[in-house]
């Protein structure tokens, strides 16, 4: 189910996206009472993505009715994608297009947190990391790449040879005395790390090689509809999957509350 500017969209309306692939979104889980954790930090990076990508400012009391609309009669909990693109976008001349609009679609919503993940380490920097753009296929490619040697995603490394994220998630460590450590590379700020980071106070910035990453205590994945998902090995590496701080930091999460659209 989907709509753009909260009226049913066409195969046409969605071509341009498609066919271009410009446009940005944030994906937001809409848990069974109807709130959604880190509300306010998903309007501010769309509001911020909308004047990199477009040039444009975003209306985000419309990007909430439109919200508010979709949900209506959907299952709970759920994920909603908010998509920012200009269905007038064209190839030959993207600086044209500054209109943008909005799509909303539904899905449905996992249990938190999912089992853990076996990650593989491949080298890949997104384009533009700091926004969550629509230009999937290089991270869609490597976690694909990674499955078929049987992990379950891709973890990405520098040219530097520094971790920096995962597939379609931010990734973290817990070092040898407890403290989350984040890394220090160009990565989407999430706001599921943003509001984890929040509640933590034993965190840290910093570097980590991937030798690094495998020599930690504990490892984890973040984003909104898998919440804090601890990582089961990184290649070779195993990591325990039960460690405190883990479970720590999935209660703190949870215990955040969700925000009233």
């Amino acid at each position: 189910m989907a709509t753009l500017d909260g009226k049913p969209v066409s195969v046409d309306d969605l071509l341009p996206l498609a066919l271009t692939n410009v446009g940005h979104f944030t994906s937001m889980r809409v848990d069974t009472d109807g709130t959604i954790r880190g509300l306010a930090l998903h309007l501010e990076r769309l509001v911020r993505d909308c004047r990199i990508v477009w040039h444009a400012a975003l209306d985000t009391d419309r990007v909430r009715e439109y919200v508010r609309q979709a949900l209506e009669g959907q299952t709970l909990p759920c994920v909603v994608r908010v998509s920012i693109y200009d269905p007038k976008v064209e190839m030959g001349h993207p600086a044209d297009a500054n209109e943008p609009h909005v799509l909303v679609s539904v899905r449905g919503a996992g249990a938190l947190p999912p089992a853990p993940l076996r990650a593989q380490s491949l080298v890949y920097e997104r384009d533009l990391p700091e926004v969550k753009h629509v230009g999937l296929f290089g991270a869609l490619h490597a976690r694909g790449a990674a499955q078929h040697e049987g992990f379950d995603d891709a973890l990405f490394v520098g040219r530097d040879g520094c971790v920096s994220e995962g597939g379609t998630w931010n990734v973290a460590f817990i070092d040898q005395d407890g403290t989350v450590v984040w890394p220090n590379a160009s990565v989407l700020p999430g706001v599921t790390m943003a509001l984890l980071q929040q509640q933590q106070a034993e965190h840290r910035s910093a570097a980590v090689t991937l030798d690094q990453a495998k020599g930690m205590a504990a490892a984890f994945a973040t984003n909104t509809s898998i919440g804090v998902r601890p990582l089961a090995a990184i290649d070779n590496s195993e990591f325990p999957v039960d460690h405190p701080v883990l479970r720590q930091l999935q209660e703190a999460y949870l215990s955040i509350p969700g925000e009233t659209l």
